[in-house]
């Protein structure tokens, strides 16, 4: 496939790669890096182009939208109690 040639991919993959370059342009990213960085998600996700036959496409691993909303150092639920009962133990002691 030559290099920009869209043609392998289902409709699918396509609607995905213009809903992500929308968001990145909504963030001021120039539109030909957020397409660059569009279908870079796609391939990521689904491993390039599925349109090669019926049942014969790779199942999307969703990898990229796997750290979604998550903050890089965030502490888990368990942590955090764990700290918070380390915090009452020394409060309630002094």
């Amino acid at each position: 496939m030559p290099q920009g040639d869209k043609s392998a991919y289902t409709d699918k993959q396509k609607r995905k790669a213009e809903h992500i370059e929308q968001g990145y342009e909504e963030r001021g990213v120039p539109k030909d890096e957020a397409e660059a960085r569009a279908w870079a998600t796609v391939n990521k996700d689904s491993g390039g182009g599925n349109k090669s036959g019926s049942g014969r496409g790779r199942p999307d691993t969703h990898a990229s939208a796997e750290r979604g909303g998550r903050k890089a150092g965030a502490r888990s639920a368990a942590d955090r109690s764990a700290a918070a009962k380390k915090g009452w133990e020394t409060r309630r002691k002094g």
